[in-house]
């Protein structure tokens, strides 16, 4: 679920501004998709998290986490946050794969068009 300020909205916001670029449909769609997926994350979230406990001795051991698993926990988050407000080192890190990937996609478009004619 890419929600604002999280690297995955970050994601999907590049990609649909991509898709916007070269087909408006496609792109909408897409976005249709995107919050179609958002509103039925959360609704799995409201039923997971909030939802009723049938267990009852379940409910009576259940525990709150350790100091180990918050650690973990932090140690995911913090990342995500982080290159959800600022998410240029990741882009710049793929940046070159990228260019070489169009560059020979494009040089392929070429060739088999020459080899065509």
């Amino acid at each position: 679920l890419g929600l604002p300020g999280t690297s995955g909205f970050v994601g999907e916001f590049l990609i649909l501004m991509g898709a916007f670029k070269k087909s408006f449909l496609v792109a909408t769609i897409a976005s249709l998709g995107v919050i179609l997926g958002a509103a039925y994350m959360l609704w799995l979230y409201k039923r997971v998290i909030f939802g009723e406990l049938l267990d009852i001795q379940l409910k009576k051991t259940m525990t709150d986490l350790k100091r180990f698993e918050v650690l973990i926990l932090l140690s995911l988050v913090v990342p995500i946050i982080y290159f959800g407000f600022y998410p240029e080192p990741l882009i710049n890190s793929i940046e070159i794969s990228v260019n070489n990937l169009l560059n020979a996609y494009h040089s392929s478009i070429e060739t088999n068009l020459t080899y065509k004619n």
